[in-house]
C-alpha cells in the first residue's frame, strides 16, 4: 500500500474524531454534559494531534526496495574546500561549501508501527544533512566544521523527533547515513536508501579514482 496513503487515513480519521467531539459538546443536560464535555475535548485534541502528524508525515517519501534519493558533484574552490551541489529525486539542486576530505549524507527513516504496519505501509525517509570530514584526527578536532540541513522545519510538531523520543504510537524512527566518501573536483555520487540505511556509490571517473585512492 502506498506510503501516501498514511497521511490521508489519519487525517480523516482526525477529521472524524473532531465531528464526533463536537457533537457531544453540543448535547444538553449537566454532569452527562460535563462529562460528554471532557470526553469531546480529549477527542478534538486528539484529533488536532493526528491532524499535525499528517501534515508532518507529507514531507516525507516512500521507500521502497533500494530507492536513488539524491546525486551530489563536487568542485574544489581551494586546498580541502568544496562546493557540493545536491540534485535530489524531485530535482531540486542546493549548493553547499564543504570543508574537509570526505562527506557524508544523513536521512531521517521512519516506520510504521501496528495497526499502520498491518496494512502494508512502507517506510518513509527524508534527507536530514550533509557534512564533510577531514581524513587527518588533528584537523578534525581544529580545523573548521561544516553541517547542513537538508530538511524543512515542520511548521508545528516534528513526527520524526517525536518517535525519537519515545512518544509516538504511530512510528519508529531511526537515522540512516551513507558511509563517509572522499570528496574530489569533478567527482559525481548517487545516494540510495533501503530500510537498513543509506548507500553512497561513484558514477564517473573522477569518483571512482577517488574512491580507489581512499581504499
Amino acid at each position: 500500500m502506498s506510503f501516501s496513503f498514511a497521511p490521508l487515513l489519519i487525517m480523516v480519521i482526525g477529521l472524524v474524531l473532531v465531528l464526533i467531539g463536537a457533537w457531544i459538546l453540543l448535547r444538553q443536560k449537566w454532569l452527562w454534559q460535563w462529562l460528554k464535555g471532557t470526553v469531546g475535548l480529549l477527542l478534538v485534541a486528539g484529533a488536532l494531534y493526528l491532524v499535525l502528524v499528517a501534515v508532518s508525515l507529507y514531507s516525507y517519501h516512500e521507500l521502497s526496495a533500494e530507492s536513488p534519493v539524491a546525486t551530489i558533484s563536487f568542485r574544489a574552490t581551494d586546498d580541502q574546500a568544496y562546493i557540493a551541489t545536491v540534485t535530489g529525486r524531485d530535482g531540486r539542486t542546493r549548493d553547499f561549501r564543504l570543508a574537509g576530505d570526505q562527506w557524508q549524507l544523513d536521512a531521517r527513516i521512519i516506520k510504521w508501527k501496528t495497526p499502520f504496519a498491518l496494512l502494508g505501509l512502507k517506510p518513509a525517509y527524508q534527507l536530514d544533512r550533509i557534512q564533510g570530514r577531514y581524513f587527518a584526527l588533528e584537523d578534525e578536532r581544529s580545523r573548521e566544521r561544516t553541517v547542513y540541513s537538508l530538511h524543512d522545519e515542520p511548521p508545528v510538531l516534528d513526527v520524526w523527533r517525536q518517535a525519537r523520543e519515545g512518544w509516538s504510537f504511530l512510528v519508529d524512527a531511526r537515522y540512516g547515513s551513507a558511509a563517509y566518501l572522499p570528496m574530489a573536483d569533478g567527482a559525481i555520487f548517487e545516494v540510495t536508501v533501503s530500510p537498513t540505511g543509506l548507500v553512497g556509490r561513484p558514477l564517473n571517473g573522477s569518483a571512482q579514482q577517488a574512491v580507489s585512492g581512499w581504499q
